[in-house]
C-alpha cells in the first residue's frame, strides 16, 4: 500500500468524501492485504471483517494484533497471511503496542529518518483481549491520546482457547465455562456494554458495524483512521464454531443481529450517537424489529433455551434487548 493520506476531513464532518464511498468495485481492485491461505474455520466471521478493514486503508499502515483467532490462523510460523507490517502482540497488550509504535513514529518523523509523510497504526483484538485482559492497555492508550485505530473484532468468546466465557459472551450461551444444564441455564452475566465504557474516556470518534453491511463498515474503518488521536470501532463477527451454527449462515446472523436489534450499528462523534443507516430503519418504522428468537435459533449454544423450562429467559434476553434499544435511541435524540 503506498498511497498517501487524503487531505479530506475527520469523522467530525458531516460530510463523506467520494473516496470513502467504498463499492463492490473498490474491493475487487484492490490490494488484498489479509491474504487468502491462512487456517480461519469456514465461515469465519472475523476473517471477512480482517479482510475488508484492509481493504478500507489511505495509506501505509502497520497492523499490531493481540494473540486470538485471528492472529494464530493468520501467522503459524513460517507462514503468514499479511500483506502489510504486522506485529504479534500478547493478549493483554494490543493497545499498548499501538502506543509504542505510534511513538516511534512520531521520533523517527521529528528525526527526519521516515520517508513516508504519514503512518497509520491499527491495533486488532477479539473480545477477549479488549473487553477483558486488554482492557487497561486500551483505556491507558486512550488517556494518554495516541493517535490509532482499535479493532475490536467481537465473536462473543474465548473460540481459540476453547470456546469459554468472555465478558463480551451474551447472557444465556452456553460455553465451556458456562455450559447450559439443569441448574444453570448457560451464562448469567449480561454482555459488557464496552463501546459505552470506551466514550466514557471523552474518545472523539468510536462506532460500532457488522461486515454484513460491508460499506458502513469499511467507512467506519476509514473514518476512525482519519482522526488524530485514538478511535475505537466495535464488529460483530459471529463464529460458526463457537456459536454452534451453519458456517453458511454467519452473514445471515450478522444481519439478524441488526434487524433484532441485539446488535445495533451507530456511531458517536465528540460524543454525540447517531443510528447508522439499517438501524435507523427500525427506529423509524418499529413494527419492522424482528423478535429475538429469529436470532437466538439455530445457535447451538442457545439451543437449551427453547426447552419450556427456559422459556422466561427467553424473555428476559427481549425485554434487555428492548430496554438497551430504546436507551440508545433517546442516547441519539439527546445529542442531535
Amino acid at each position: 500500500m503506498t498511497t498517501t493520506p487524503t487531505t479530506t476531513p475527520t469523522s467530525t464532518s458531516t460530510s463523506i468524501p467520494e473516496e470513502w464511498k467504498f463499492t463492490a468495485r473498490d474491493i475487487a481492485l484492490k490490494p488484498d492485504l489479509f491474504l487468502s491461505g491462512h487456517r480461519a474455520c469456514a465461515g469465519c466471521g472475523p476473517a471477512t471483517v480482517l479482510r475488508l478493514v484492509m481493504k478500507a486503508l489511505r495509506g501505509p499502515t502497520i497492523v499490531t494484533q493481540a494473540t486470538g483467532c485471528m492472529e494464530i490462523v493468520g501467522s503459524i510460523y513460517p507462514y503468514t497471511s499479511w500483506g502489510l507490517p504486522w506485529l504479534h502482540t500478547a493478549f493483554e497488550n494490543a493497545a499498548a503496542n499501538a502506543s509504542g509504535i505510534e511513538a516511534a513514529i512520531k521520533a523517527l518523523s521529528k528525526k527526519g529518518k521516515l520517508k513516508q509523510e504519514h503512518i497509520d497504526v491499527i491495533a486488532i483484538a477479539g473480545d477477549g483481549g479488549t473487553y477483558d485482559i486488554g482492557l487497561q492497555a486500551l483505556s491507558g492508550a486512550i488517556e494518554r491520546d495516541h493517535d490509532f485505530l482499535f479493532i475490536l473484532y467481537d465473536n462473543e468468546g474465548y473460540m481459540n482457547t476453547g470456546i469459554q466465557r468472555s465478558g463480551g459472551t451474551p447472557t444465556g450461551a452456553s460455553t465451556t465455562t458456562t455450559p447450559a444444564g439443569k441448574i444453570i441455564p448457560g451464562k448469567l452475566e449480561k454482555k459488557k456494554p464496552i463501546t459505552d465504557i470506551v466514550l466514557a474516556h471523552d474518545i472523539e470518534y468510536a462506532a460500532t458495524a457488522t461486515p454484513y453491511y460491508w460499506k458502513d463498515m469499511m467507512t467506519k474503518v476509514r473514518k476512525g483512521l482519519e482522526v488524530k488521536g485514538p478511535a475505537f470501532l466495535h464488529i460483530f463477527a459471529p463464529c460458526p464454531r463457537g456459536w454452534r451454527t451453519e458456517p453458511s449462515k454467519t452473514m445471515s446472523y450478522s444481519k439478524l443481529s441488526v434487524e433484532t436489534c441485539t446488535f445495533p450499528i451507530w456511531e458517536a462523534i465528540n460524543g454525540k450517537r447517531t443510528l447508522s443507516t439499517p438501524s435507523k430503519m427500525y427506529s423509524l418504522s418499529p413494527q419492522k424489529k424482528k423478535p429475538i428468537t429469529n436470532y437466538l435459533e439455530g445457535q447451538g449454544r442457545f439451543r437449551h433455551l427453547f426447552k419450556p423450562e427456559n422459556k422466561h429467559i427467553i424473555d428476559q434476553i427481549q425485554q434487555v434487548t428492548d430496554t438497551n434499544w430504546q436507551k440508545l435511541l433517546k442516547q441519539c435524540e439527546t445529542t442531535t
